[in-house]
């Protein structure tokens, strides 16, 4: 108690805690491995994860200030939650920088390969970006489109969102049970 005043004050954490929280729910959602085909791993999770997360981003990006200090503390609290998570499987120090310099250099990529056919309107696009990075090679085509259907949909509904119901009420991400693999059963 008494070196409470060294501790760095922080008005919006508990509103950073809500969105991240959120967006890991949305990034766990059963519906993206069973039906939309999201590989069920350690790095497929990652994946969804930076989906999610990318998507939240794009959002806040499009927004006055200070929803660029949103999300910034955003991808702090990611990446502190990978960090621990890294540890929680065993990663020692000295291994836990290699790795989290490699998980940010394959998020800041996903934003890049994402962004561009997002901000086009370019499903198709998307698509073969979701298919390279997050379903991998057993993909079908079909699939990463209604995975990118998916995405679409969710930016879409995330456009309509203010700072102060993305801190409020949370991110609103398209139902991903309503989108379906063709290749998988319904």
């Amino acid at each position: 108690m008494i070196l409470s005043f060294l501790r760095r004050r922080d008005p919006n954490g508990a509103a950073i805690r809500l969105l991240h929280a959120r967006v890991n729910a949305a990034a766990r959602a059963p519906a993206l491995y069973e039906g939309l085909g999201v590989p069920d791993t350690v790095e497929g999770r990652f994946e969804a994860l930076c989906l999610h997360v990318i998507l939240v981003l794009r959002r806040l990006d499009a927004l006055p200030a200070p929803a660029a200090d949103v999300a910034q503390d955003l991808v702090d609290s990611v990446f502190r939650q990978l960090d621990a998570s890294l540890r929680e499987l065993g990663v020692g120090d000295i291994g836990v920088p290699k790795r989290m310099k490699k998980l940010a250099a394959a998020f800041y990529g996903r934003a890049d390969s994402y962004g561009a056919p997002l901000g086009a309107g370019d499903r198709a696009g998307l698509a073969a970006a979701l298919a390279r990075n997050l379903l991998g090679a057993e993909a079908a085509e079909a699939g990463a489109g209604a995975l990118a259907d998916y995405v679409m949909a969710s930016a879409g509904t995330l456009s309509g969102l203010d700072l102060d119901a993305l801190l409020g009420s949370g991110p609103c991400f398209a139902d991903p049970a309503s989108f379906h693999h063709p290749g998988r059963a319904a």
